[in-house]
């Protein structure tokens, strides 16, 4: 496990980026915290980092984005409005599993019981300043990227 903080909004998008440097291109993540904690933020600076320059915003009201970027795709699903896990199916979750894609999932207690497991989980929330980061590994491919990760952060702060 992983606890970070950060002090605003553009260093949690770098970080963003940092973890889409070494991301696999089949990953499951889950992105937890509060309104507002900043989980589309995150997914913004992992979209920067694989070199997505569009407008990146959370799919609140669509629940689903793609981003085709390259031979890589990255599904952004916001589930805060789903009534019912039940309803993944009518998204096209199961083509979703289907292909080599990164699955970058807010508010993925909504979808319980419909969704894969995680590779990691971030768990976001509000400091007085900033905000506190907790990433923890689900699957071998997660303890990879956080292993990576780690190392990302030890020579950022090293420099």
């Amino acid at each position: 496990m992983i606890t970070l903080e950060v002090p605003d909004a553009r260093q949690q998008e770098a970080l963003g980026g940092m973890i889409s440097a070494d991301a696999p291109v089949s990953l499951i993540v889950y992105l937890e915290g509060d309104l507002g904690a900043g989980k589309t933020t995150l997914v913004r600076g992992f979209l920067r980092g694989l070199g997505y320059l569009g407008n990146v915003k959370s799919p609140t009201f669509t629940l689903l984005e793609p981003y085709e970027l390259g031979d890589r795709v990255v599904y952004h699903l916001d589930l805060y409005r789903l009534a019912d896990p039940g309803e993944l199916e009518y998204l096209g979750l199961r083509d979703l599993l289907a292909q080599d894609a990164t699955l970058l999932i807010e508010w993925p207690e909504q979808g319980r019981g419909m969704l894969p497991d995680a590779d990691i989980v971030i768990d976001i929330g509000y400091r007085d300043e900033g905000r506190s980061l907790g990433f923890r590994s689900c699957s071998a491919k997660g303890e990879r990227l956080l292993a990576s990760l780690d190392v990302r952060l030890r020579d950022k702060v090293n420099k």
